[in-house]
């Protein structure tokens, strides 16, 4: 296991951590939009896994996330999902705020912080995003202009 990976207590302080960020993203409401963008996917539950799975191995600990899905390409994990710039900048904040409830501080978890704010802000792209179009049908049906 890295020295990352037991900087935050290992896979048991690392699944702590990604339910502590979806636990955020279900029930804080600044996070809804973030919530919002798993609507169209296999949900949080599946998430929630996957990102632990991920993570493990971005950590440098075991890569259960590559033995499953054969790659760990983030730009390819993201293609279809519409990511803005404040689409990445609340994604940091939320994990940010999860890493401060779980008390994980130190110099390798604010090279880790450094490292997914390169990795969230490489993932901001154009593709279409589908929130806007059902946010105009939501006002369209309501009647509101």
């Amino acid at each position: 296991m890295s020295d990352a990976l037991n900087a935050i207590g290992g896979e048991d302080g690392l699944r702590r951590l990604i339910n502590r960020f979806y636990d955020r993203m279900e029930t804080d409401d600044e996070a809804f939009p973030l919530h919002r963008l798993h609507f169209r996917g296999h949900g949080l539950e599946h998430i929630r896994q996957a990102q632990f799975e991920f993570m493990s191995g971005f950590l440098g600990g075991r890569a259960y996330y590559r033995e499953r899905f054969g790659h760990m390409n983030l730009r390819e994990l993201h293609e279809h999902i519409p990511v803005r710039t404040e689409d990445a900048d609340l994604w940091l904040k939320t994990f940010d705020a999860a890493l401060d409830d779980c008390g994980m501080t130190g110099e390798v978890v604010d090279r880790f912080r450094a490292t997914l704010r390169r990795a969230a802000h490489m993932l901001v792209n154009d593709v279409p995003d589908w929130r806007l179009e059902s946010d105009e049908t939501a006002r369209i049906n309501r009647g509101i202009d």
